[in-house]
C-alpha cells in the first residue's frame, strides 16, 4: 500500500511555492512599514496555554485540537492558532519592560485545527497575524485593520467588506450578558449540546453557532451595541472615526462576536465578496483582547490583533483572477556542445551565480536543439552558446531571447562584460 498524504494537508509545490513567497514577502514588507517586527515561538505548547488563552468553551479547545502526551507525561498542542503563543512569550521575555511601546509584532507558520476539510480549509494550516500589546488608544485599532486591509489591497483583491462590532467592556459585556441568558434560558433545549453548555459560561457565543444560526430566537437576541457604556461607546465612536480619516469603508454588524473568548471593545472580520469564492467569506478576523496578557500572569496590558489564513487568501486570488508578479525567468541559460564545453560550462556557471545572476546548464547531455527548448521552458533571458572550437578560440556566443540580438563576446571578458549589459 502506498503511502499517501494525511488528509486535510497538502503539497506545496514548485510553481505554486513562489506564490506563497511572494505573499508571505509582501506581507513582512507592509509590516516593516508600520513597524512590526517578526515573532517566532513553538509549533507546540503545554495544552493548558490554549485552554487559558483561547478558552475552554470554544470550538478550537473543545473540538479542533491536536493534543497529546508527551514521554515526559506533559500535556502537548500542537497551535491551533498565533495569539496564545504570541502573549506567552510576550509575558515570559518581560516585553512589556521594552522601551518602544507598543509591542508590534507579527508571525507567520503552520497551524494545526481538527476541522473538516472543504476548499481552502485545512487541518494543518498557514497564518499570519499581528499582534499590538500595551496600547488603550483606538488608533491603533485603526491602524491594524488598515494593516490587514493594506496587504488585501496590495495583492491586487478588490471585492473586500470590513465588518466591525464592539464587545464592550466587562461592565458591557456582564450586562449583555444577563440579557442572553434571560433571553435563550426559556428555550434553550431547543438548541445544540454546544449552545446548552454555553448557556452559563459564555452565553454570547452562542450567537456565533452555526447549527442554530437560523434558530428564531437568533434573530431576535440582545444586541451587544444596545448595551454598551458610555465609555464603550465613545471608543468604538473614536475606532470608526478614525477608520473613516483614512479612507476604509465599514458596515456595523451587532451580531458579530468572533470565536474567541478573549475579545472585548473592537472585533472585525475582512470578508470577500468575489463570486464563486465561496459559502465561507471571511479573510481575516481579529479585535481587541485586553485582560490576555493577565490571563497568562503577565501585568495589565491592553492588546490587538488579527490573523489571516494563506490559504483562503490563495482561493480569493483565484476567484478575483488575480495574478501575482511572481518573476520565474532565470537570467541565463548555458548551451554547451561538446565535452571540453560542457567542463568549462560547469565553472562558468558557479561564476555567474556567484555574481548573482540566476543561471542553469544542461546536465541531460542533450542536443542543441533540446537544450533551447529547455532554455524556453525557465524563460531565460539569454542563452549562451559554447562549443569546443569556440572554446579553443576564446569567444561565446550570447543570444539576448527577447528581441533576437546575437554577439560573439571574449570568453575570458564574458563574465564582466554580461553584468554590464543586466545593469
Amino acid at each position: 500500500m502506498s503511502i499517501k498524504i494525511p488528509r486535510g494537508t497538502q503539497d506545496i509545490l514548485p510553481g505554486e511555492t513562489e506564490k506563497w513567497q511572494y505573499i508571505e514577502n509582501k506581507a513582512r514588507e507592509i509590516c516593516g512599514r508600520y513597524q512590526y517586527k517578526e515573532i517566532r515561538t513553538p509549533i507546540f505548547e503545554h495544552t493548558e496555554l490554549f485552554l487559558r488563552g483561547v478558552g475552554d468553551t470554544t470550538d478550537i479547545v473543545q473540538k479542533e485540537m491536536y493534543s497529546f502526551t508527551d514521554r515526559g507525561g506533559r500535556d502537548i498542542t500542537l497551535r491551533p492558532e498565533g495569539t496564545a503563543s504570541t502573549v506567552r512569550s510576550f509575558v515570559e521575555h518581560k516585553m512589556f519592560g521594552l522601551p518602544n511601546q507598543p509591542v508590534k509584532l507579527y508571525y507567520m507558520g503552520p497551524m494545526f485545527r481538527y476541522e473538516r476539510p472543504q476548499a481552502g480549509r485545512f487541518r494543518q494550516f498557514v497564518q499570519f497575524g499581528v499582534e499590538a500589546l500595551g496600547s488603550n488608544d483606538p488608533a491603533i485599532d485603526a491602524e491594524v485593520i488598515s494593516l490587514a486591509m493594506s496587504i488585501y489591497k496590495e495583492l491586487g483583491l478588490k471585492k473586500l467588506k470590513l465588518v466591525i462590532n464592539s464587545l464592550g467592556d466587562k461592565e458591557s459585556r456582564k450586562a449583555h450578558r444577563d440579557a442572553l441568558i434571560s433571553h435563550f434560558h426559556p428555550r434553550i433545549g431547543e438548541f445544540c449540546s454546544d449552545c446548552q453548555s454555553r448557556l452559563e459560561k459564555n452565553p454570547m457565543r452562542i450567537l456565533d453557532c452555526k447549527v442554530d444560526r437560523n434558530h428564531e430566537l437568533m434573530g431576535t437576541a440582545p444586541s451587544i451595541i444596545d448595551y454598551l457604556n458610555d465609555e464603550s461607546k465613545e471608543y468604538f465612536s473614536k475606532v470608526k472615526q478614525y477608520l473613516t480619516n483614512i479612507g476604509i469603508e465599514y458596515e456595523v454588524d451587532p451580531n458579530l462576536v468572533r470565536g474567541l473568548d478573549y475579545y472585548n471593545h473592537t472585533a472585525f472580520e475582512i470578508m470577500s465578496s468575489a463570486e464563486g469564492f465561496g459559502a465561507i467569506t471571511t479573510l481575516c478576523g481579529g479585535g481587541r483582547y485586553n485582560g490576555l496578557v493577565e490571563e497568562m500572569d503577565g501585568p495589565e496590558t491592553p492588546g490587538i490583533g488579527f490573523a489571516f489564513s494563506i490559504e483562503r487568501l490563495l482561493s480569493a486570488l483565484k476567484a478575483e483572477n488575480v495574478e501575482l508578479p511572481v518573476n520565474e525567468a532565470i537570467d541565463i541559460y548555458l548551451v554547451a556542445l561538446g565535452e571540453s564545453a560542457k567542463d568549462y560550462t560547469v565553472g562558468l556557471l558557479n561564476k555567474l551565480r556567484s555574481a548573482g545572476f540566476s543561471a542553469e546548464r544542461d546536465y541531460l547531455d542533450r542536443k542543441i536543439k533540446a537544450q533551447f527548448k529547455a532554455a524556453d521552458r525557465y524563460n531565460a533571458k539569454y542563452v549562451a552558446v559554447l562549443g569546443d572550437d569556440e572554446l579553443a578560440e576564446n569567444k561565446i556566443s550570447l543570444k539576448s531571447m527577447a528581441d533576437g540580438g546575437q554577439s560573439e563576446v571574449p570568453l575570458d571578458t564574458f563574465l564582466e562584460k554580461f553584468i554590464e549589459l543586466s545593469e
